[in-house]
């Protein structure tokens, strides 16, 4: 779907069972993981976030075993884990990416962390400060100050103590307090400043618990890991209800409560709840609702005062224990009597987007007035109290954005919501959920409009990219050969136009000319053979000279172009593997797994002067390394889809790897795309 269009509705009433919550299912995971013993998880969280925290324990070495049904058992690692050296692609997902870093910096081992675009763009200088404090070695391959990470063991320090910041997220003393008992020694944790989202970390400290380590906290500025703690596993596990996600249908009720709607009742989370959003139950209250809770349920409606004058009350609050909950509120003051302001949101600013810059964007298209501060958005409904209707909300890539929005359906205002599916990271079937408790304002059930419909899946694609002799050929050929897909070998197609050019004396500067010659191309590819005009040209298309001129050749944009489409075609029942340049970020964007093949100069070169000994060509080392330096430059400077890592690829350094363990990385990849949903 490329947006949802919610019709009206009418009237919200009923009962949802929650998903479990993304931060309990994704600290269960990872103490499971490192546990002694066999955990069997109940009410596991299935969605985006906890997918890629399995994936990352899957290569690390752990056994996960999906049972269904949100069921999981883990066979703990009882400490550290297995795998020593891994490449792990972690999404958006802050609860995976923090965690993992912390524990890993720990194991002594070779890793590297990486994620979406957007993750690169989340700072993290303050977790790897402290673990460097502690004598991690840990790199930043990017932005200093953020991932992309790599991680090599280190010479951990006997001291106690390490302080980290407690402003920017509370992931980071989380990851901390995680990671420490496997150090072996006590260790006390200060936090520096005041902690923002107090409650997640009283998750934190819960969950420990439960497997078996009891950190001591002082207020909320100091914190002892005891000597010699290990995880245990408590054998079976339950994941409460999302806290989080319960607060959109509490609010629902609220708002649909105004119109007689109402009232709402959310099972999996209640007054003995671990998370801190359950507090949002008092905004509500304050705002005018009627709640009622029980242990393990909660249940909104509008409150009398509220339904007599057909409003919310306006609400002034700091919402720093409860940021994710907070979104829900913003909406919700949309159909508010006056002015609400949301304060101490600045955690808002390094979440999946920036939330105070995009929620503050979005209500102004329902003409809200809003203020927006470093850590405040201060929200006035539209003065005549009418939302406008069928704005178009973009949710840049964020779950709750999508979440939040849907609200305005609720109170009667039918909205879009653009990109949808980004509410697979915490909750994949919110929309369904949420059209099943809902009447139209026209008629029956909730009238939810996809805006695609349908098709049939494409053949899957492994796309493999990297610069020239990063081995890139002779792996995508190896895991072509093993799954039974087929291959295609996109350099060896732009050399074969750049021979076709040169034997009909067409010069590279006339654009058109050369554009023509591939547009027309008669050549056939099997495997490694290439033949043009019925003629082998298989020897030819790999000479070093032939090579240097596809790298200019490809730089054309109008070349480019009239290859796309034969690219694409190669892309044909049961798979395809393709390798070049711009497989996955331009030829097959939409591939299942895109890996970028890389190693140093001059091992490349190294390579290639092994290749052209072989087959009896004269090269030198030194022209090879000039060579592929001179290639790499033009590659990743040239205007038109230049030579650059995709933000979802997998990144794999072969320097030094046998070509057999990179094919089995891949292919290992491979098996872990399948897994997604």
């Amino acid at each position: 779907m490329d947006y949802l269009d919610l019709a009206p509705i009418g009237r919200v009433r009923g009962t949802v069972r929650l998903p479990g919550s993304k931060s309990i299912s994704n600290r269960i995971l990872l103490l499971a993981a490192l546990a002694q013993g066999e955990t069997l998880i109940h009410g596991l969280l299935e969605a985006d976030d906890t997918r890629v925290m399995v994936e990352a324990l899957l290569a690390l070495g752990v056994d996960c075993q999906d049972e269904g049904g949100g069921e999981m058992r883990v066979r703990g690692a009882g400490g550290a884990f297995a795998v020593k050296r891994a490449e792990l692609f972690l999404g958006n997902a802050g609860t995976v990416f923090r965690p993992l870093t912390a524990v890993l910096a720990l194991c002594g081992g070779d890793y590297r962390l990486s994620g979406v675009a957007r993750m690169e763009e989340r700072p993290i200088a303050d977790l790897v400060d402290a673990l460097r404090r502690l004598g991690a070695e840990i790199e930043y391959l990017g932005k200093e100050g953020y991932p992309p990470l790599a991680i090599r063991p280190g010479a951990i320090r006997a001291e106690a103590g390490v302080s980290v910041r407690g402003s920017v997220s509370s992931q980071f003393l989380t990851a901390l307090l995680i990671a420490l008992p496997l150090a072996g020694t006590r260790r006390v944790v200060t936090v520096e400043g005041d902690l923002i989202s107090k409650p997640y970390v009283e998750i934190t400290l819960n969950t420990a618990r439960r497997f078996g380590v009891e950190i001591a906290r002082e207020g909320w500025h100091a914190f002892t890991v005891p000597a010699k703690a290990r995880y245990v596993s408590p054998g079976e596990i339950h994941v409460e209800g999302d806290a989080s996600s319960a607060s959109y249908f509490l609010a629902a009720g609220a708002i649909s409560g105004l119109k007689g709607g109402g009232p709402v009742r959310v099972e999996g989370v209640g007054r003995a709840s671990i998370q801190g959003d359950v507090r949002f139950t008092e905004v509500l209250r304050r705002m005018g609702a009627q709640i009622a809770m029980g242990d393990n349920w909660i249940e909104a409606g509008a409150g009398q005062g509220a339904i007599g004058r057909g409003k919310l009350e306006a609400i002034d609050a700091d919402f720093n224990h409860i940021p994710d909950a907070a979104m829900t509120a913003a909406v919700a003051a949309l159909f508010a009597d006056g002015t609400s302001t949301l304060r101490n949101i600045g955690s808002w600013r390094v979440k999946e987007t920036d939330r105070i810059a995009a929620m503050a964007t979005e209500l102004r298209k329902l003409g809200a007035a809003v203020e927006e501060g470093p850590d405040y958005l201060r929200i006035t409904p539209p003065r005549s109290s009418a939302l406008a209707p069928h704005a178009a909300i973009a949710t840049y890539d964020d779950h709750r954005m999508a979440m939040s929005f849907s609200l305005v359906a609720a109170g009667g205002v039918p909205v879009r919501i653009n990109d949808p599916r980004c509410v697979s990271k915490t909750f994949p079937e919110y929309f369904d959920v949420l059209a099943a408790i809902s009447e139209s304002a026209g008629s029956g059930s909730g009238e939810f409009v996809a805006g695609r419909p349908a098709t049939t899946p494409a053949p899957p694609v492994i796309a493999i990219d990297g610069p020239s002799a990063s081995g890139k050929g002779t792996v995508a050929q190896a895991v072509a050969a093993t799954l039974g897909f087929h291959y295609l070998n996109s350099g060896a197609l732009y050399r074969t136009v750049a021979l076709a050019a040169e034997r009909a004396g067409v010069s590279y500067a006339d654009e058109p000319a050369v554009a023509a010659v591939a547009s027309r191309l008669r050549a056939e590819f099997r495997g490694q053979a290439v033949t043009l005009e019925g003629s082998d040209i298989t020897d030819l298309v790999h000479t070093e000279a032939v090579g240097a001129a596809a790298s200019r050749l490809a730089a054309i944009p109008a070349v480019r172009e009239a290859l796309l489409d034969r690219q694409r075609a190669f892309r044909r029942p049961p798979g395809l593997v393709a390798d070049g340049r711009d497989m996955g970020s331009v030829v097959f964007p939409d591939a299942a797994l895109k890996i970028f093949l890389t190693a140093s100069p001059e091992e490349r070169a190294a390579r290639r002067h092994k290749q052209l000994i072989e087959k009896g060509m004269r090269a030198t080392m030194a022209a090879l390394l000039q060579d592929i330096r001179a290639r790499d430059a033009r590659d990743s400077e040239r205007g038109v889809a230049p030579l650059r890592r995709c933000a979802d690829a997998v990144l794999l350094d072969t320097t030094g790897m046998p070509v057999e363990e990179v094919i089995a990385q891949v292919l290992a990849q491979y098996r872990l795309a399948l897994r997604a949903p």
